[in-house]
């Protein structure tokens, strides 16, 4: 059995958990943030048996797609003004951690 964790942008979590839930995989949602851009993400937990890791892992790429968007930026021009411009940057897709399950009990 394993268990995967997929941290997922805020915006894809509904998509993914829509899909994931019509494969019949169980998930367990909870709200995180990330460090970058310290924007809200969503940590997905599924358990599932080893041969449904793969499928698990293709429904999720296929719901977390990478995009680009404009974020503030600020940089000092001089000692006392600040300038704050956009940049873009690439945010969304998955990160997803597999990981063995030693037991598992459903009580």
């Amino acid at each position: 059995m394993k268990l995967i964790l997929a941290i997922i942008s805020t915006d894809d979590t509904k998509a993914c958990i829509s899909a994931l839930n019509r494969a019949s995989f169980h998930v367990t949602r909870l709200a995180t943030t990330g460090g970058f851009l310290s924007s809200g993400n969503t940590t997905l937990i599924i358990g599932c048996e080893d041969k449904e890791v793969e499928k698990a892992i293709e429904i999720l790429g296929g719901e977390s797609q990478r995009r680009k968007e404009a974020v503030p930026s600020t940089i000092s021009s001089d000692m006392s003004n600040l300038v704050s411009y956009p940049v873009e940057v690439e945010v969304g897709g998955a990160t997803i951690f597999v990981l063995n399950v030693e037991d598992f009990r459903k009580l």
